[in-house]
């Protein structure tokens, strides 16, 4: 927060003071805002255009191609000409691993282009989008392409005079929706398995933040990835992804956005062509702190589980359990350390925290879970209003005294809010843990490891961090359980979706049917 403790854009003499020396924001050119299809960027069929837009002001920033059916009808027949008769399938794993080491390289020779563009567009820190952003996507595209000529069948022992063996094929035409919240990172945990499996990709960005996504584009045609394997159509869901969901040439859909959209994917994948889903969706994540927990930690880790990328992250441990004994302790360091916390323009202030919201419609929703908490009867800690003149900042945003049947308590924000609870025993912080839809995160801060143990073996997550955070790697799978969705990105795992497995058998010279 600012030197009030109120949580107010840093528009404080204090903070030009800190920025004197420090390098202003330098405003990234808009080089692409076409869709680009089959090597090419190209206007909409219907030359309809959107506006993105910088959410520290809410102004425009660029007006992009909006594609529609008509135009994921042409990145498709592009991505199904490049996979039926293209040499991207029909390449060696190593060759195409060389190829995509290229693509990382230029990833990382671009990324202080490709941080300010995210940073702009989504209202991120640059120095975290350079670091995570950046550093995720390159990392991503590096190990696949090491694992792109290790992709083998299995020599099967059959019973009679047979003998099988399987191969592992890509699978076609993928289908991958992208989210607002981290979209270079979301870009390369996407396609770089796609790619390493030898499929073919139509990307639909977020029509909140599309232009790295299109930046990227030409990146991957630089790298010497083939035309028509790599085609983005940004645009809005209702109409691209629709299109890409239930269209009868795509293969595979991989999306990672809101569980309610993660249902019609499914829907139109089940009416089309019954094409296999793989789906990261919402969560309502669980910190569970105990009394003999290194305090000062237990309250850094619930801060950066909570408001790291202002909340915008699927696996925020949103509800954050402390044993009884520890309980008001934890409650006053917690709010004490928020009075430090800044949040402003994190373009052009070092020092701050927490930048705006993606967009004002999530502005908006934030402030709406925020009132209804407080029409419930939650107790506000710390934030619980807007801040600024323009943009879409919000507090950070503490309650107590929260219950379980509150809506704040069960359904997914995406904003800078947490929930703030006791508990005494270690069955009871299970049960509630578990005591939610979702499946995607938690977390456990403890010293005692028996405990640790029987909490993560307890806890039904697709991913249990101990004492630590957001600790993710190219090599860890991630995903989630219940509505939190299915199917696996990063690790090997992430290969399985785009991968068919074949069976074959052929009789042995011996064999009777010979």
């Amino acid at each position: 927060m600012g030197s009030e403790g109120n949580g107010g854009v840093t528009d404080r003499p204090a903070a030009e003071e800190k920025n004197v020396g420090a390098p202003p924001f330098e405003m990234p050119e808009i080089r692409f805002t076409k869709l680009f299809i089959n090597g090419c960027f190209v206007d909409a069929g219907s030359g309809r255009t959107f506006e993105t837009r910088d959410p520290r002001t809410g102004d425009v920033i660029a007006s992009v191609a909006e594609g529609d059916k008509e135009d994921v009808d042409l990145a498709v027949k592009a991505a199904r000409d490049a996979f039926d008769h293209g040499e991207w399938p029909r390449m060696s794993g190593s060759e195409r691993g060389r190829i995509m080491m290229r693509f990382a390289d230029l990833v990382e020779q671009h990324a202080g282009e490709l941080a300010a563009l995210e940073s702009l567009d989504a209202g991120k820190h640059p120095a975290v989008t350079m670091a995570v952003d950046i550093g995720n996507a390159a990392g991503s595209l590096r190990y696949f392409a090491g694992a792109a000529d290790k992709i083998h069948g299995e020599t099967l022992k059959m019973r009679g005079q047979f003998q099988g063996y399987t191969l592992r094929e890509p699978l076609g035409v993928a289908g991958l929706i992208i989210p607002w919240n981290f979209p270079t990172t979301m870009f390369g945990i996407k396609v770089a398995p796609a790619l390493a499996a030898g499929c073919t990709v139509v990307v639909k960005p977020a029509e909140q933040t599309p232009l790295s996504a299109l930046y990227l584009a030409d990146l991957a045609k630089q790298a010497g990835i083939p035309d028509g394997v790599i085609n983005v159509v940004p645009g809005f869901g209702p109409t691209a992804g629709a299109a890409i969901a239930s269209h009868m040439n795509v293969d595979i859909v991989s999306f990672t956005g809101s569980t309610e959209v993660g249902r019609l994917i499914m829907e139109a994948s089940a009416k089309s062509n019954l094409k296999p889903v793989s789906l990261e969706l919402g969560g309502k994540s669980p910190l569970i702190i105990f009394d003999d927990a290194d305090l000062d930690m237990a309250v850094e880790l619930a801060i950066s589980a909570n408001f790291f990328n202002k909340g915008e992250a699927c696996v925020a441990a949103s509800r954050v359990y402390v044993q009884d004994s520890i309980y008001d302790r934890f409650e006053k360091k917690l709010a004490e350390r928020m009075k430090s916390w800044v949040v402003g323009d994190p373009l052009n202030d070092p020092r701050v925290d927490q930048g705006p919201q993606v967009d004002k419609a999530q502005y908006e929703r934030v402030l709406s879970f925020i009132d209804r908490g407080k029409r419930e009867g939650a107790t506000l800690l710390t934030g619980g209003k807007p801040c600024g003149k323009k943009g879409y900042y919000i507090e950070p945003t503490i309650f107590t005294n929260v219950k379980e049947d509150m809506v704040i308590a069960k359904e997914e924000i995406f904003g800078p809010v947490m929930c703030l609870m006791k508990f005494k025993t270690v069955e009871e912080a299970i049960a509630r843990a578990n005591g939610t839809t979702y499946g995607l995160g938690a977390g456990v801060v403890t010293r005692d490891l028996d405990v640790a143990n029987r909490v993560v073996r307890s806890v039904r997550a697709g991913l249990v961090w101990v004492n630590c955070y957001f600790a993710v790697s190219s090599d860890c799978p991630f995903g989630g359980r219940k509505m939190s969705g299915f199917g696996k990105d990063e690790g090997m795992h992430a290969l399985d979706k785009f991968l068919a497995v074949k069976s074959v058998v052929t009789p042995l010279r011996d064999s009777p049917w010979l």
